[in-house]
């Protein structure tokens, strides 16, 4: 065990040390194109910053308003007949526009249930194994000028009720 965690701890600073090399070898200007690289993704966080602060306004205003807790009581209603705790409702919607706000209710569950209870359970394993649709969406089709999104919606909306199913079965595996 103590070796997987040298390894582990040597990982990044050896794919960082790699690619470095490779650059070299390669005769790239390896400090100009990092150079580049940074500031082309400055540029592209500048353009991406209005659609972050309409997306957490808007979660704010659906926390403030008590629509969230009003919706997620009538759908955790439904989905206690699966095995999906309605308290956790107001956490996976919310986690599918904004990480760090669902972050903030995964530690309002914490402590009100604990982290090793059933809801903490699920809680944990779903924030790791769903994703930010929204802001994902928004963010890279923005940036890329894409129009047409076809699936992409349906498509994440199944990986994100899969990974909730894969939540609840693993939590109640792990009790």
């Amino acid at each position: 065990m103590k070796w997987f965690l040298i390894v582990s701890d040597l990982l990044i600073p050896m794919i960082i040390l790699g690619i470095l090399c490779y650059g070299i070898l390669q005769q790239v200007a390896v400090y100009d194109v990092f150079v580049k690289g940074a500031k082309s993704g400055f540029l592209t966080v500048a353009k991406i910053i209005p659609t972050m602060v309409g997306l957490m306004v808007a979660v704010g205003i659906l926390r403030a308003s008590g629509l969230l807790t009003c919706l997620s009581k009538e759908i955790g209603k439904f989905t206690k007949w699966i095995g999906f705790p309605g308290e956790l409702v107001p956490l996976t919607v919310v986690k599918m526009f904004s990480s760090s706000a669902a972050t903030g209710l995964l530690l309002d569950i914490y402590k009100e249930f604990g982290t090793d209870s059933r809801n903490g359970l699920i809680a944990s394993i779903s924030m790791a194994s769903t994703e930010t649709i929204f802001y994902t969406m928004s963010v890279y089709y923005m940036t890329a000028k894409v129009t047409k999104t076809r699936y992409t919606l349906t498509g994440a909306l199944l990986a994100t009720f899969a990974g909730l199913a894969a939540s609840v079965i693993l939590a109640g595996a792990m009790l």
